[in-house]
């Protein structure tokens, strides 16, 4: 808080200052000084003198020796100003703030150093109205401000002085480089004006804050702003002071508790007890048990023979100790026996999962081989599908069947490398990779490891997780697996990594070459209903703790949530539906209404709400311009509408529904081929230039893009303009050209299951995707009807006429 407590009245000629002087009431009134119409004016760097404070002020630049000397030499007054910027060595009217302090020159003396020290005292606070000379030094008119008077009988002025006194003596206190006698000093100011300005100008405060102070003239307002600061001040010497204590007490306890280790060692010496000998020999007898390659046994010794060096206080020694049960628990070479009975693994698995038929041939011939042959480098098994469709749970069966360990290890959203390949243990809080923590957590070399989310890897400064994989998933590499932490190589050819994601455009090339991918398309109708009363129903009842003969969910009813209620390619929504269906059985058997529940279509809608999907909108279109194209998206397949409208103008195209580049493109090609081909339509050549076009497609909020409505656009351009509607129940998709070629698209499975949810019963595509369609189980798109063609003109004739 207080720079310098000292008062200089006068010097001595040895040049000693006398401590502090007191001054009398007299002394500090300014009432009887006599100022002249103009003063010298004195600018300070650092500080902001106060009316009754005594300041010492070393000078050096030529203009303020000569004001100085000027002022010393005549009335001995000076306006003292300080300057707004501490590095201007000239500074003028501009630089200077304009409410200062008109001081007596006490004394000047000329240093031993040769420069010139000024001793000033500040009488009363002035104003500059006017500079009247600049060279060779500053002078000015100024007003005299004077104070308001203060009021003795005040008694919030006595609260407000007695909390100054207190909160100074306490700084103090808290200060061992102020002199103790300040105090008693203090208390002896009988002065109120001068002692907030004697406090105000020790305080530790920048120029502007000491301005404010200086430019306030009622006493009881300046009292509460030099308390406001004295607070601040007072809280970071106690925040301070308590931080210091704190940390003198961390000290000692340290050096305690290093003490009495040290005796308790050389007690427990003295009894012949060792507990680092002890932790040491437990080691080494798991070591010298376990089978592990030689050179993980090799650096076991290694690490263990450090151990027995380094000193348990040490931090170091924790983290070897970490590190030597880290090899320990990890299953070296020990492995499950697999299951060779086929049959059985079949049963397994169609029991936990309808269909997937091409996943479950894929695992038959993997352990077909691995029977005929002993041992087999585990493929990388890459799962591609839509959300609900069972790829996890399908890796849980996996392991199942083959009797083998489960792990699964999440990778959404991993962006630190080092969660692959782990840290160097060099680093404080050093672990494994994932890979490693997981094998360690199953206790087998050969567990079915699923990588899931494998399309969702993030990347940034902290490395690339999926550059990382590489090594992991190549059949060829991963027998020589390298972790930082470990420093050693571990063996994963044994591992059977099945990967799952549900787009593959996200996966780095590099990395989808490693894998073996294997599609799971969304499923029927018929397939949601068979999972929902096998799987699903099963599940929620006893997840809902019902009994089978308390609740019933006929085959008609599920299949009505199927159609009404949901709208995806898996059973996950599906599945909340039942779950739904069960808490009102629940509810209706504890609270003892029936003993049996039997859920009934009509009663779906008070149980689940309004029906929310209809096939209606999807039957019929009998609006010229209006198509219905498929969709192929990360969640399975869907349809979506292509709507155009004409309207007055001169052939303008605008785009709407939130369309991507390609989509665009794919309109403005549909366009093109129907201007020249006007005559083959039967389409007026003036419509064009006469009509503005609008294609839109609808739910705007969804990104589209692709080329596959290229096709759809095409019809409703051309329904537009003749003005004619598409056949009913008529869905279409495929890539056109210029040349009104028909080019095949993919996702097609997805699509012809999203069109056979929405009611659709014909479909047109491109000749070349009948081989897709002939992949899709006939059970599946019984009923509907498929229209190949290779030129747009067939589309026309099919989807119009």
């Amino acid at each position: 808080m207080f720079k310098d407590l000292y008062l200089f009245d006068q010097m001595s000629e040895d040049g000693d200052f006398p401590p502090i002087i007191t001054l009398n009431d007299d002394e500090l009134s300014a009432n009887d000084d006599v100022y002249p119409d103009e003063f010298p004016i004195l600018a300070l760097k650092n500080t902001v003198l106060f009316p009754g404070v005594v300041l010492p002020i070393t000078i050096g630049r030529d203009k303020s020796i000569k004001a100085v000397k000027k002022a010393y030499d005549s009335t001995k007054y000076i306006a003292v100003l300080s300057q707004k910027d501490l590095k201007n060595e000239d500074p003028g009217v501009e630089d200077l703030f304009h409410l200062g302090c008109v001081a007596r020159i006490i004394k000047m003396l000329k240093m031993p150093d040769g420069s010139t020290t000024a001793i000033l005292q500040g009488r009363s606070r002035c104003e500059l109205t006017a500079m009247t000379q600049t060279d060779p030094f500053l002078q000015g008119k100024f007003d005299i401000l004077q104070d308001e008077v203060e009021d003795k009988e005040d008694i919030e002025m006595d609260a407000i002085m007695s909390s100054v006194r207190d909160q100074s003596v306490r700084i103090i206190e808290l200060s061992p480089q102020i002199p103790s006698e300040a105090s008693s000093m203090l208390e002896n100011m009988t002065n109120n004006s001068f002692l907030i300005n004697f406090i105000a100008s020790n305080l530790n405060l920048s120029i502007v804050q000491k301005q404010e102070i200086l430019g306030v003239s009622n006493l009881n307002e300046k009292g509460k702003l030099v308390l406001k600061h004295l607070g601040a001040q007072l809280q970071l010497l106690e925040l301070r002071s308590k931080i210091e204590n704190k940390v003198r007490v961390d000290i000692e306890k340290q050096q305690r508790d290093y003490f009495l280790n040290q005796q308790l060692k050389t007690i427990q010496e003295e009894l012949g007890h060792n507990p680092q000998q002890a932790e040491i020999n437990a080691l080494a007898k798991r070591g010298k048990d376990k089978k592990w390659p030689d050179h993980a046994k090799e650096q076991f010794l290694k690490e263990l023979n450090k151990a027995k060096r380094i000193n348990p206080q040490v931090a170091e020694y924790s983290v070897t100790l970490n590190y030597l049960e880290m090899l320990l628990d990890l299953p070296w070479d020990t492995y499950t026996e697999d299951n060779f009975d086929l049959k059985r693994v079949r049963e397994v698995l169609d029991k936990d999962h309808y269909g997937l038929d091409k996943v479950k041939e894929r695992i038959i011939e993997h352990l077909a081989v691995l029977k005929l042959k002993g041992d087999m480098k585990s493929p990388i098994i890459c799962l591609v599908g839509p959300p609900g469709v069972g790829k996890t749970s399908l890796g849980k069966s996996i392991a199942k069947a083959l009797k083998r360990k489960f792990v699964r290890m999440s990778l959404g959203g991993l962006h630190d490398e080092s969660e692959i390949r782990g840290h160097r243990k060099t680093y404080i809080g050093a672990m494994p990779g994932r890979i490693i923590k997981s094998l360690k957590k199953s206790a087998s070399s050969n567990p079915v490891f699923i990588l899931d989310e494998i399309d969702k890897i993030g990347k940034d400064f902290r490395g690339d997780p999926s550059s990382a994989l590489l090594e992991v998933l190549d059949p060829e590499q991963n027998g020589t697996f390298y972790d930082n932490y470990l420093e050693l190589e571990y063996d994963l050819s044994k591992v059977m990594f099945v990967a799952t994601a549900n787009s593959l455009s996200t996966i780095q090339p590099a990395l989808l070459d490693r894998m073996e991918i294997i599609s799971l398309s969304g499923y029927s109708t018929e397939e949601k209903v068979h999972i929902a009363q096998k799987h699903l129903v099963p599940f929620q009842r006893k997840d809902h703790g019902l009994k089978a003969n308390q609740v019933s969910l006929p085959k008609g009813v599920v299949k009505k949530i199927v159609q009404d209620y949901t709208r995806e390619s898996g059973v996950r929504a599906l599945s909340r539906q039942i779950a739904g269906v069960m808490r009102h059985a629940a509810k209706k058997v504890a609270m003892d209404e029936v003993s049996k529940v039997v859920i009934k279509a009509e009663m779906l809608e008070d149980i689940l709400g309004p029906t929310k999907y209809t096939f209606d909108k999807y039957l019929q279109l009998k609006v010229p311009g209006v198509a219905i194209g498929l969709a192929w998206t990360q969640v399975g397949g869907d349809v979506l509408y292509i709507e155009v409208s004409l309207h007055k103008g001169k052939g303008k195209l605008t785009l709407t529904g939130n369309l991507g580049d390609v989509m665009k493109e794919s309109a403005t090609t549909a366009l093109s081929y129907i201007k020249s081909h006007a005559d083959e339509f039967n389409i007026p050549t003036e419509m064009f230039e006469t009509n503005d076009i609008h294609i839109h497609v609808p739910e705007g909020a969804i990104p589209k893009d692709g080329p596959s409505a290229g096709i759809t656009m095409m019809t409703a351009l051309t329904s537009a303009f003749r003005k004619r509607p598409l056949k009913p129940y008529i869905a279409m998709t495929g890539e056109i050209t210029l040349r009104g070629q028909v080019l095949p698209v993919g996702g097609i499975k997805e699509k012809v299951l999203a069109a056979k949810r929405m009611g659709i019963k014909k479909i047109i595509l491109c000749a070349e995707n009948e081989k897709n369609v002939r992949q899709v189980p006939e059970e599946f798109i019984k009923g509907m009807k498929f229209v190949y063609v290779d030129r747009m003109e067939d589309v026309i004739k099919h989807a119009i006429g």
